[in-house]
């Protein structure tokens, strides 16, 4: 089913009915009041004759930056190769993430109804006739010219990042295979019982293991799986929320990867955190992640609009809501855990549950930026850290007050993935500080007497 709210309207939910089978559509005329369908089972959802076009046009995709890493390091040694590409990649996935929330705030997810390609072609020039038609039966629906474009150009893009990360497995593995010296481990000097290990290789500054680019390429895999289902199960909240979900899980094995190429080159020194700081970072990660969660089951089942006032909702601090209906996971866009149409309150529910969460969050965020600023080494992260979670709560006030408008809305998502990288890039380029007295401690006592 296809279940949206025009920006600036209200939530389309009327009284509890049979949810019918064909596609509904927000009927513009009506204010969502009542539906309209459009039946899309006649097209195929796996049509797999274009991959090797769309396979081309992300090879193409990628040259690009590619040929830019190789002119820009010619003489540079691989391992800086690699770091530059994994950084260059984890810019492009930034900008992966915010385009497919455009496609998303767009409704435009469903520009082209099947994957991998647009009607069995590889772009909407080929299948203009098929558009045509779905746009002319239903002009603001969601076939049209411009959004098919808009999806298959996020596919494109995909494709190209998918390219990028591939060339860093393949790449790592095959400076593995020309130093097999780099296959043993040495413990590292700041563990005293040996528990992290690094390669000899990463030791002078060589690549990291190469099984961080290869778990990233199985991860841009799992996301590609992610994206098909998306599209074939007509955006399927839990599916488009996992989507959004791996995508973000992506940005943080990338920036992991950077760190650690910083690291083997001596560029950055892992800085030593106390327990109690370190246990912090690790439960506001923890918090991060669970309000993206909720904030993306809010985008997938359209219930911004439910609350449409601040601080209050429905001019109430606590509106009537139906929590069982509204986080029930495994259900159709548009329709609650009986098959009839979502109630609004259930659509309060998630809304509010997103709201209440976000000041927890939005404390501890600050909160962690002040301890954070006092050391010296993550003062830029805690600037960061703060600015992020300020342009959050800007961004996420705005698409209440202001009636979810584009710009805001796709802001609240680049905010999300910035603070994926910011706190992903404290989580791993900090240790506890006991380990660095103990291996001190260590160290001293080889010294001979």
């Amino acid at each position: 089913m296809y279940f949206t709210a025009p920006r600036g309207g209200r939530c389309a939910c009327g009284p509890a009915k049979p949810v019918p089978r064909p596609l509904l559509v927000w009927n513009p005329i009506t204010h969502g009041n009542d539906w309209l369908s459009l039946d899309m089972d006649a097209q195929n959802l796996y049509d797999l004759s274009p991959a090797l076009r769309l396979m081309i046009m992300g090879l193409t995709v990628a040259l690009g930056p590619l040929a830019w890493v190789w002119l820009r390091n010619k003489k540079a040694p691989v391992a800086q190769r690699l770091r530059v590409l994994t950084l260059l990649t984890l810019f492009l996935t930034f900008d992966l993430v915010i385009f497919g929330a455009f496609t998303r705030l767009t409704d435009s997810g469903l520009g082209c109804p099947d994957w991998p390609g647009c009607y069995g072609s590889a772009s909407p020039l080929g299948a203009q006739l098929h558009i045509d038609a779905a746009q002319s039966a239903m002009p603001t629906g969601p076939v049209t010219h411009s959004k098919a474009w808009i999806e298959m150009v996020h596919r494109y893009l995909a494709t190209g990042v998918g390219v990028l990360i591939l060339t860093l497995a393949v790449v790592s593995w095959r400076e593995r295979e020309r130093n097999p010296s780099d296959r043993r481990a040495a413990p590292r000097s700041d563990s005293p019982l040996g528990g992290q290990r690094i390669t000899r290789s990463e030791k002078r500054g060589g690549p990291i293991s190469p099984w961080w680019p290869t778990v990233t390429l199985l991860w841009v895999c799992l996301q590609g799986a992610f994206g098909a289902l998306t599209v074939t199960m007509k955006l399927f909240p839990a599916i488009v929320t996992l989507h959004l979900l791996g995508g973000l899980v992506l940005l943080a094995l990338l920036k992991a990867q950077a760190v650690r190429y910083a690291q083997a080159q001596g560029e950055q020194s892992p800085v030593a955190l106390h327990n109690a700081l370190r246990v912090f970072v690790g439960v506001t990660f923890a918090l991060l992640w669970l309000q993206i969660a909720l904030g993306g089951w809010v985008s997938t089942n359209y219930a911004v609009l439910a609350c449409t006032d601040f601080p209050t909702c429905q001019n109430s601090l606590w509106p009537a809501m139906d929590f069982s209906q509204g986080f029930t996971l495994w259900r159709e866009l548009g329709a609650g855990h009986d098959g009839a149409n979502i109630s609004f309150q259930a659509l309060t529910a998630i809304h509010y549950v997103h709201r209440l969460s976000a000041y927890l969050v939005f404390a501890a965020m600050l909160a962690l930026a002040a301890r954070l600023y006092r050391v010296p080494a993550l003062r830029r992260s805690a600037q960061w850290l703060a600015g992020l979670a300020l342009l959050q709560a800007a961004t996420g006030l705005g698409n209440v007050v202001l009636g979810w408008p584009l710009m805001a809305a796709v802001s609240h998502t680049g905010g999300a993935a910035g603070l994926v990288i910011v706190l992903t890039g404290v989580v791993f380029s900090s240790r506890n500080a006991f380990d660095t007295v103990s291996a001190s401690k260590l160290s001293a006592s080889r010294l001979p007497a």
